[in-house]
């Protein structure tokens, strides 16, 4: 039995990498793709989406609903260094896109799927939170219909990848982060660069790609992101963090989670947007998210290149 799904994306170059997944995997209902303002705008996030469907030829099966076109307090913050101006890295610059995405907003159809299908959707979560915050203000009652939400997002132990504290989807939006952490999702899985720092994509992995057209966009939309990955860790590689989410909800056992409380920063000079776990707690509140905190890298990279080529 397929699982009922819904994709939320700030389609950048990995964002674009966890689509072609779950497509692949052919594992997942998509009830739809809500795309919200992140690693680029909302509307250049709309249409890579609208050219990653039309890249695997499945164009008009997957509805795309545009979302938020700003975080919910703060001014946009872009990552055209790491996913370059139009957010693919180049890749699929000419393409001629005829797929339009649907009517509605992002949040409203949300809360539509999760009323109309209760505790049957998974939400995954690859960008800012702000599309599902929204959906949580509007419809509290969506906490207990929902059967999970997964979210890219967070760093715990290591240093961040936008400030030296904070990863980019929780610095960009952290009131939405901190919304969604305290609405009392029973089921809410953290998978942050603690792990998918460890899920590296290599050279060597793109090779064994057999679809000529997929492979050669992959190469040309992560060759940017391995240049910065190098100037910045000394490794040839790109980071699957979009992509090890998919893979989360396609595999619960590729990760090991456990159970403790996590929250957010907002009002700090240093570390605004800095993730903060209680694993000793010392807070003594009630655990809200399923961290995880080690990954089997191995084991999800032959599910990413088995999946891709299918």
């Amino acid at each position: 039995m397929t699982k009922k799904v819904m994709l939320d994306v700030d389609t950048g170059v990995d964002d674009a990498l966890g689509i072609l997944l779950a497509v692949k995997s052919r594992q997942f209902d998509i009830l739809g793709i809500t795309t919200v303002n992140g690693n680029v705008s909302l509307d250049t996030a709309t249409l890579n989406t609208c050219k990653i469907l039309e890249l695997l030829k499945i164009d008009d099966e997957i509805s795309i609903i545009k979302g938020a076109n700003k975080p919910l307090k703060r001014q946009s913050f872009f990552e055209h260094r790491i996913h370059g101006q139009d957010g693919l890295g180049g890749a699929l610059l000419d393409m001629k896109v005829t797929k339009k995405p649907a009517t509605g907003f992002a949040a409203d159809v949300i809360i539509e799927k999760i009323l109309q299908y209760p505790d049957e959707i998974t939400l995954i979560m690859t960008g800012p939170l702000t599309n599902l915050a929204l959906a949580l203000e509007k419809s509290p009652e969506i906490v207990h219909k929902v059967k999970e939400v997964i979210f890219m997002g967070g760093v715990l132990k290591g240093g961040g990848n936008v400030t030296p504290t904070s990863e980019y989807n929780m610095y960009v939006d952290p009131e939405a982060a901190k919304l969604v952490l305290h609405a009392g999702i029973p089921e809410l899985t953290l998978v942050g660069l603690d792990v998918t720092r460890l899920a590296l994509l290599m050279k060597k992995h793109i090779q064994q790609l057999k679809d000529p057209s997929l492979a050669s966009y992959v190469k040309k939309s992560t060759a940017d992101y391995f240049e910065r990955y190098y100037e910045r860790n000394g490794v040839e590689g790109c980071a699957l963090h979009d992509p090890l989410a998919i893979g989360v909800a396609l595999d619960k056992k590729i990760v090991t989670t456990e159970r403790y409380f996590v929250d957010v920063e907002t009002r700090s000079e240093l570390c605004d947007g800095q993730t903060v776990c209680d694993f000793q707690h010392r807070l003594e509140k009630k655990p809200n998210v399923n961290v995880c905190l080690e990954v089997d890298s191995e084991a999800f990279l032959n599910l990413f290149i088995e999946n891709l080529n299918s």
